[in-house]
């Protein structure tokens, strides 16, 4: 783990409908798009508002997506890492339960 994430916990998260919004304990505030995270910017505004923390606030997970996030990866600016493969198998999974 990076030095300059080491010790850096989330305070508040606002997702909208196209950004996501960190407030970390160091006093920084990081703002992505959700077009780094496909399942988000997929997911409905209730399932995006449907999260937890991870750990001590190391992280967040959205169960209805099945999406997890590090704040270690939004500080070093790391978009998902999933391959389209499979998120075109998570989304025909969703479209069929639809």
């Amino acid at each position: 783990m990076s030095t300059l994430v080491a010790k850096v916990r989330a305070q508040s998260l606002v997702v909208n409908e196209d950004s996501l919004n960190v407030d970390l304990s160091d006093g920084r505030s990081i703002t992505v798009p959700l077009a780094w995270f496909p399942r988000l910017q997929h997911g409905t505004p209730d399932k995006r508002t449907n999260w937890r923390w991870i750990g001590d606030r190391e992280g967040i997970n959205w169960p209805d997506l099945d999406e997890d996030i590090s704040i270690e990866n939004l500080v070093l600016g790391q978009p998902s890492g999933e391959s389209q493969d499979s998120f075109r198998r998570w989304l025909e999974t969703r479209t069929a339960q639809s």
